[in-house]
């Protein structure tokens, strides 16, 4: 049975490291090699530190998989979603790699940023690092709770993680990523009333607003799956920031990349009347790209092809 990454269902953690990667040479046995032992780096330090609870999770962009695994790819990867509708968009940034690290403590994630960057310098170029952290009792910068909906228990793997429709990737799982910038200025001048009519529900107790409508967030991004389930995905987004500029980094791990679209979509587009995602007047995404995060034994099958000199497949 294909296992997933740890990194994709795990429970939420106190810090993140998300770094995104550019390939920039064509020695992609070595890559794929390399991939291999990036996962036994975590594990060593999940072994090492294991009151630190670390985890990570390797996903390759959509572009770059029919370079590094030519063969064949999953059914529904596909390149990020290009939406616009009036000043609201979802940017893309090309990359090839996406390495998330997470752990409760900053220092171990630090420490496994800096090996994955050595073991994987000589083939890429950083494209962008963001540090996250839990922020107070898993909030959004914005105060109100962030990710409450989310599966639990084994739940979580039926949402996250592809099943037997596509065997050969049974296992992974779709990943996306944003990374939104508030305008904290903005937000915090407006009433603690107009904040919980945007976000849908209390701030405090993170009770449903009955009237919110339906521009609300809450609402927008309340879809469900292509079989009726709720929720849809499996969310793994946290805080960022310093004192001059915040925001949350977004990750969505899903079954099916599907998901993420119609979220996407019901956000910025909305219905027919014009109900959009109100709070995108306050907080605007700068990154966006799109990625599948196989499971290990896909990863570690395929490096065999740098040892042996042998195509696994």
């Amino acid at each position: 049975m294909s296992q997933p990454q740890k990194g994709v269902c795990a429970e939420p953690n106190l810090h993140a490291q998300y770094l995104l990667f550019n390939v920039v040479d064509d020695d992609f046995p070595a890559m794929r090699e390399k991939l291999s032992r990036l996962l036994d780096l975590f594990e060593h330090f999940d072994d090492e530190h294991y009151e630190a609870m670390v985890s990570g999770v390797i996903a390759i962009g959509s572009s770059f998989w029919s370079e590094i695994y030519p063969h064949s790819k999953p059914q529904e990867l596909v390149g990020f979603p290009d939406m616009q509708c009036e000043d609201r968009c979802a940017p893309i940034l090309p990359c090839d790699l996406f390495i998330q690290i997470r752990a409760d403590r900053l220092d171990i994630c630090h420490a496994v940023g800096i090996e994955v960057l050595d073991l994987l310098r000589v083939h890429v170029e950083l494209v962008e690092q963001v540090s996250a952290f839990r922020y107070l009792d898993g909030r959004d910068l914005t105060g109100f709770l962030d990710g409450e909906d989310n599966p639990r228990g084994m739940k979580k793997f039926d949402i996250a993680i592809v099943g037997d429709n596509d065997p050969e990737y049974t296992g992974g799982s779709y990943i996306h990523i944003q990374r939104y910038r508030h305008d904290m200025n903005r937000w915090n001048a407006l009433a603690l009333r107009r904040q919980e009519i945007i976000m849908g529900k209390t701030k405090e107790h993170n009770l449903p607003l009955v009237d919110s409508g339906r521009s609300s967030h809450s609402f927008r991004t309340k879809l469900t799956g292509p079989n009726g389930e709720y929720p849809s995905l499996l969310k793994q987004s946290m805080p960022y920031g310093d004192m001059l500029m915040q925001g949350l980094f977004f990750v969505s791990c899903a079954n099916s990349s599907k998901s993420f679209r119609d979220l996407l979509h019901s956000r910025i587009f909305g219905d027919e009347m014009g109900h959009y995602d109100r709070l995108l007047d306050y907080s605007n995404a700068e990154t966006g790209a799109a990625f599948f995060a196989p499971s290990i034994q896909f990863i570690k099958r395929h490096a065999k092809e740098y040892d042996d000199g042998k195509i696994p497949f």
